[in-house]
């Protein structure tokens, strides 16, 4: 109960930031657009950092409430300081240095859940929580600015930073004495298949980010219908990737995670070669099922795998949120490809399922365990000088029946005398 609604606020907390941000900047501090992208940019590399740093301090101290806590006063701090400054300098400051390690709380609770031992179908209907908060977000949002101006935003992010505090310090609480297993978090990290898990998930998160950044393009200048559908198609998929999440954590303990995955891909694969092609809304509303599968199991298997391939469950979540923006920056070139080809926006979904083959093949490699498998030792018999009814942990059979085998043999060798070789 604590953990889902922990999620849900962490996901609100930013659900209400992030995508009104912008708009905020424009209207509040009155910047101008070229300011925006360098705001924006500014304050997604402090959380890049921040997003590195304090999950490897909480993975040193083996604590993630406690860094949670932080986070949840830092976004008090910056409702606080974007509500009473008009200094657009300031307001960057702020969103760097409050903002940016705000915004790991979500990552570390994740980390939490995987040093309590909880099953990657647990961490998958935890994130199905967080894509329903970014779901009724952003609406909610525009829905207060529209009602009540720019900064009714700020309250609402206060007060939900409120409820995450009150959650965390009760999930505190409930942690004590629920630790996990310090030899297992302190294990040695195959860096092969983390070098590529990352370039795999990079190329996911950028093909979703691409297509995503030019959808409104692309239903206006390709299909020619209004910009609202792109909005429409948008929030089709989005309405179905909870579900999905929901659907996968069930498969997770029946059907294996890579297998998931896969099957994800495919459907991103389909979904990416049809849109190149599509006319009509029909084919673009129904084309959404299969885009809210493929990223369901990139966002909800994708954070399990990593936590199954990094030990460290604060690094684990820290980079597989890193994932996503740098998917943001290498969707850069994809989307250039619009204007590119005879496609037009249609040859960035297209470039799209060629990326995520790509991916598909690197999964093997991601996936893989590429240590030696460990020969079975063939039994020993006891050291010299043990008892033979006490075998040491090496011997693999029980004492009695070790007694049984070789009692008999020392009893010949004793009556054939010293000078027996009784080994023959």
């Amino acid at each position: 109960m604590l953990i889902g609604a922990s999620a849900l606020f962490w996901g609100l907390q930013f659900a209400f930031l992030n995508p009104a941000l912008a708009l905020l900047l424009a209207t509040v501090f009155h910047a101008s657009a070229g300011e925006i992208g360098w705001a924006l940019a500014i304050y997604n590399t402090g959380g890049f950092i921040a997003s590195l740093l304090l999950p490897a301090y909480a993975d040193r101290a083996r604590d993630y409430v406690r860094p949670m806590l932080a986070c949840g006063v830092l976004t008090l701090a910056l409702a606080g300081v974007l509500a009473v400054t008009r200094s657009l300098p300031v307001a960057v400051l702020g969103l760097v240095v409050l903002g940016g390690p705000a915004g790991v709380g979500s990552s570390l609770l994740f980390a939490h859940l995987k040093h309590t031992g909880a099953a990657p179908g647990d961490v998958v209907r935890t994130r199905a929580l967080v894509s329903f908060a970014w779901v009724a977000g952003p609406p909610l949002a525009t829905f207060l600015i529209g009602g009540l101006g720019p900064r009714a935003i700020l309250v609402a992010i206060a007060a939900v930073a409120v409820l995450n505090l009150a959650t965390t310090a009760a999930m505190r609480r409930a942690a004590v004495g629920r630790d996990g297993d310090p030899v297992a978090e302190a294990g040695r990290m195959p860096r092969g298949r983390v070098v590529a898990v990352l370039v795999v998930f990079v190329a996911l998160q950028a093909t979703n980010s691409a297509t995503v950044s030019i959808m409104s393009l692309f239903v206006t200048e390709r299909l020619g219908l209004a910009v609202a559908w792109a909005g429409i198609a948008l929030g089709v998929a989005a309405g179905l990737e909870v579900p999905a999440l929901l659907l996968i954590g069930k498969l997770t303990g029946r059907v294996s995670g890579p297998m998931l995955l896969l099957s994800g891909c495919v459907a991103g694969i389909v979904y990416y070669a049809v849109m190149a092609f599509a006319r009509g809304p029909v084919l673009l509303l129904g084309l959404q099922a299969l885009n809210a599968w493929f990223f369901a199991t990139v966002a909800g298997v994708g954070l399990t795998l990593f936590q199954q391939i990094i030990p460290r469950p604060g690094l684990a979540a820290g980079l597989y949120t890193n994932t996503r923006r740098l998917g943001a920056i290498a969707a850069g070139p994809l989307i250039g490809l619009g204007s590119a080809t005879r496609l037009g926006y249609g040859a960035v979904f297209a470039a799209g399922a060629a990326v995520t083959v790509v991916a598909v093949l690197g999964l093997r490699l991601a996936t893989t365990d590429s240590r030696p498998a460990r020969r079975p030792a063939w039994p020993r018999g006891p050291r010299r000088g043990r008892p033979l009814d006490r075998p040491g942990p090496e011997a693999s059979l029980p004492s009695a029946e070790f007694s049984a085998l070789v009692a008999p043999v020392a009893v010949s060798a004793v009556k054939r005398g010293p000078s027996a070789r009784w080994w023959r």
